[in-house]
């Protein structure tokens, strides 16, 4: 009933990225402290979407963020101007959390959704709800490219133990980064070992869903992912399927595969940047994009 098509790049290669994503834990105050600072911020008000497929059917799933000024549509605010506006204090309203680390709260917008452990142990789960519209950089290469980490140490790890180790300079290196993610509170599931909810709105399953780019491969697919195991050759092929998104998720060949909830699972996918193939299956009758 399914029919393999082999994905393939614009000059006709068949190999691609393959990252790893997780659900982070992080430790979080419902007002802040000196302890719990760092604001979790939901969707301000004055971020505008556009739904470029509205206007021209060609440029479906694309979109546009950005604020009015006048009666002008401009670009959002980037991380900077919004870290300097303290766009927290401009919209308290907004604020859904206080966390007690700028680093965790940085990856926990890479990651796109995780879960925060407040004082009297309760849980709260917090998933993705926008963008700011700008195009992510890796701040990875950013150490690298200034000489003040190897390539090859530039994992999730390494960036952490260079962020405790130079403090001074962390606000600088995140801003380097013009994307900034908004939350939304996550309402609790009846199964808590439910993964978080990808963009298809059902929850994540460990080992088994990826994130693509669903302008090539379309959400709801079976995917069969050949690739091999984070910093290993051991291979790592399976049936997966496509059912999330990511902003860094651009291309034909490129998969973020989703390893589950904890520091294990974010040890797994911080070292994860391998090479693969990727064969969607699609129901007979339907064409491939």
């Amino acid at each position: 009933r399914l029919t393999p098509y082999l994905a393939t790049n614009p000059d006709g290669s068949t190999r691609g990225l393959v990252t790893g994503y997780y659900e982070p834990l992080l430790r979080g105050s419902r007002t802040p402290t000196v302890k719990f600072a760092q604001p979790v911020l939901g969707v301000p008000p004055d971020l505008l979407t556009i739904d470029l497929g509205d206007v021209l059917p060609d440029l479906k799933n694309m979109r546009l963020r950005g604020r009015l000024v006048g009666n002008r549509v401009v670009p959002y605010y980037s991380r900077a101007e919004i870290v300097e506006r303290k766009l927290a204090n401009v919209y308290p309203d907004k604020v859904l959390l206080w966390v007690d680390d700028p680093v965790e709260l940085f990856f926990l917008q890479i990651q796109g959704s995780g879960r925060v452990k407040l004082p009297d142990g309760s849980m709260v789960r917090l998933g993705y709800a926008d963008q700011n519209g700008h195009p992510y950089k890796a701040i990875g290469r950013v150490l690298a490219e200034r000489g003040d980490l190897p390539i090859e140490q530039a994992s999730m790890q390494g960036i952490q133990s260079w962020a405790r180790a130079n403090p001074s300079r962390l606000a600088e290196l995140l801003n380097t980064n013009p994307s900034y993610v908004f939350f939304r509170e996550m309402p609790r599931p009846a199964n808590t070992t439910d993964g978080p909810q990808g963009a298809l709105g059902v929850p994540l399953t460990p080992g088994r869903s990826i994130a693509v780019d669903p302008r090539n491969v379309p959400l709801g697919a079976p995917v069969y992912l050949a690739t091999t195991q984070p910093l290993s050759t051991k291979p790592l092929n399976r049936l997966v399927m496509a059912q999330d998104t990511g902003g860094a998720i651009r291309g034909a060949v490129r998969a973020d595969f989703f390893w589950g909830f904890g520091a294990d699972a974010g040890a797994q996918a911080g070292r994860m940047k391998q090479q693969g193939q990727m064969w969607v299956l699609l129901p007979t009758e339907m064409a491939p994009p």
